[in-house]
């Protein structure tokens, strides 16, 4: 058996040098990270997939001169003696900085024969373009390579705790079926069926129903899923990967139970040291509650303020531009309490009137409680002190405390914004948490007022709360689903839904949002003719990989967590895709390029 030092390259990594390797004769592999010269004593940092160790000659060595003219980013191989760093020069910050490696033998394995177009030694930023250009150089960066190393460890971690809690990882089709609901879906053409397309999934949907159907009792999968949709921060365009998971005979907090603990303890294994988790069971939170106290149906938890619904104290109050707008235009009004906020400098509160403005409003509000008696603000002397009694009531007001309003008929949204302002004004975000929360009991559906019709709010194929008699009796706008988002510091992470698996639940579920019997027959024939052979309750989750990674590595954007990413306009800029497909491609599909029309 070949020993390791018989090794072509290397016998050590660039992480791995300690002091008990002092006096040994070792080859290292790597790229010329950084190189000093201090007169007749060269530094070199040389760095692999590991990490970095430093290396030194000196002027009389005789590799020295091939050394000085060496490139950054020059991959080369190095073989020395292993030393014990001076007291003076130990680096703490390495892990490899108690020792340095006296260079006596280097070849060059290869060399830059251009100029990088960016540096990968320093911490600079450099235009996302070139970044998504070069990809395979920005991925040298130590940052952004830590952040996929960090990826593959959270996967395998996930998949490790999945299948010892009794999940079977399965996988689905990624040909499959085009589905009507949700984004656009990407469409790949038939060269033996010709007319037809195969689309990628926007989500195993259909095929983890059906494997609960088939009696597999827990399924998962680390799931790609294709959607034509546009770029923002959180959401990459093209593909993105999911936690896919779906369980037979469960219940909503049979879901729940399954996949807290496997997300407690990835946030706890991998976020940054010391940080805080929500420990499990994680709050649930209805949809009606996030909207009324939050603002949002993301709540993000770090933030403390709260938002109070406090109509009734200006209705009929003698603060007349409140009071018109209720009565006049249907406004409704919301309050956020910010503690010991009186300290605070007139300039602060001028600047909160001012970003109102910013976004549509008037002005803003706001009341200061000084003593369990006393008020002040611009609008206190319009309001009676049984009303200030009231609204300090509500908002659980104490002294020093400084309560502001929004009044708007879309003042439920516009309070969210203003909790967040606040929030961020006054840096009152929790450091160092990563916050959990569930939100339950969506509405069923909505009322489109482009179509001028009811639709599904949410995942059409979501079991109503109250099923088939809920759906025959009650006002579809009131008809819960057992439906549910998973949220950790205002981000979603994933939907899901206890299924509906009866076939007349479905066909009428589908009838209120205006679909006829064969719609449903015809899109999702597989599925509702397996749940008449007789389907098991199901549901599931499906959290999402890149938005986990996103808040794991503190970074604000998706694409620094993806290996390859598009740009925000769909684009991989490395490979240049999309690209033109040549004409013997075209003809095989018999498919022609009609000119771009002129809008």
């Amino acid at each position: 058996m070949q020993s390791r030092n018989d090794t072509a390259f290397r016998t050590h990594t660039c992480n791995e040098l300690r002091l008990d390797h002092v006096g040994e004769k070792v080859r290292l592999a790597g790229f010329i990270h950084r190189i000093r010269d201090h007169g007749g004593l060269l530094f070199i940092d040389l760095r692999d997939h590991y990490g970095i160790t430093q290396c030194i000659l000196q002027q009389d060595d005789d590799v020295f001169s091939i050394a000085a003219g060496l490139k950054d980013e020059s991959v080369v191989n190095i073989s020395g003696e292993v030393l014990k760093r001076s007291d003076n020069t130990v680096n703490e910050n390495m892990d490899s900085g108690l020792i340095e490696v006296h260079v006596e033998a280097l070849e060059i394995l290869a060399e830059p024969e251009v100029l990088l177009p960016l540096q990968i030694n320093v911490e600079n930023s450099f235009p996302e373009e070139t970044r998504l250009t070069y990809r395979y150089l920005d991925l040298r960066r130590p940052e952004i390579h830590e952040n996929i190393v960090l990826r593959s460890k959270v996967i395998s971690f996930i998949r490790k705790r999945m299948t010892e809690a009794g999940f079977l990882e399965i996988q689905t089709p990624i040909l499959t079926s085009s589905s009507p609901e949700g984004a656009r879906d990407y469409l790949v053409p038939s060269r033996t069926h010709h007319g037809k397309f195969y689309a990628l999934p926007q989500a195993p949907q259909q095929f983890k129903q059906l494997l609960m159907v088939a009696g597999f009792d827990k399924y998962f999968q680390i799931a790609p899923c294709f959607r034509d949709e546009d770029a923002r921060a959180d959401r990459s365009p093209g593909e993105f990967y999911q936690l896919d998971f779906e369980m037979n005979f469960a219940s909503q907090e049979d879901v729940f139970v399954a996949i807290e603990p496997i997300l407690y303890d990835v946030f706890s294994e991998f976020g940054p040291k010391n940080s805080l988790v929500t420990n499990y069971p994680f709050p649930r939170i209805t949809f009606d509650e996030a909207m009324l106290h939050y603002g949002s149906d993301k709540p993000d938890l770090r933030n403390p303020l709260i938002i109070e619904d406090i109509t009734n104290s200006f209705c009929k109050s003698g603060f007349e531009a409140f009071a018109k707008e209720i009565s006049a235009n249907g406004a409704i009004v919301r309050s956020v309490n910010v503690p010991d906020c009186v300290k605070e400098s007139r300039s602060f509160f001028d600047k909160a009137n001012d970003w109102a403005k910013e976004i549509g409003l008037p002005g803003l509000g706001y009341i200061s409680m000084i003593s369990d008696s006393e008020f002040k603000g611009p609008i206190a002397k319009f309001l009676t002190p049984a009303e200030l009694d009231e609204i300090a009531q509500i908002n659980k007001m104490s002294a020093g405390d400084s309560v502001f309003f929004v009044c708007s008929p879309d003042a439920a949204k516009i309070a969210g914004m203003l909790r967040t302002y606040l929030c961020t004004t006054l840096n009152l975000i929790e450091k160092g948490a990563y916050r959990f929360c569930w939100i339950v009991d969506f509405p069923m559906y909505e009322y489109d007022e482009e179509l001028k019709q009811i639709v599904f709010s949410h995942n059409p194929f979501s079991m109503p709360q109250g099923g088939m008699e809920a759906l025959s009796t009650k006002n579809p706008l009131e008809i819960k689903a057992f439906q549910y988002d998973i949220v950790c510091n205002g981000i979603e992470l994933s939907s899901g839904a206890i299924r509906n698996h009866i076939p007349e639940i479905m066909y009428k579920a589908f009838e209120i949002a205006g679909y006829e019997k064969s719609h449903v027959d015809d899109k999702f024939r597989a599925m509702i003719k397996a749940f008449k052979f007789g389907a098991p309750p199901h549901g599931g989750c499906a959290p999402g990989i890149d938005r986990m990674l996103m808040l794991l590595a503190n970074t604000s954007n998706i694409r620094e967590v993806i290996a390859f990413p598009f740009n925000q306009n769909a684009q991989d800029l490395m490979m240049g895709t999309p690209s033109e497909a040549n004409q013997s491609q075209l003809k095989e599909l018999q498919i022609s390029i009609i000119p771009k029309m002129k809008t």
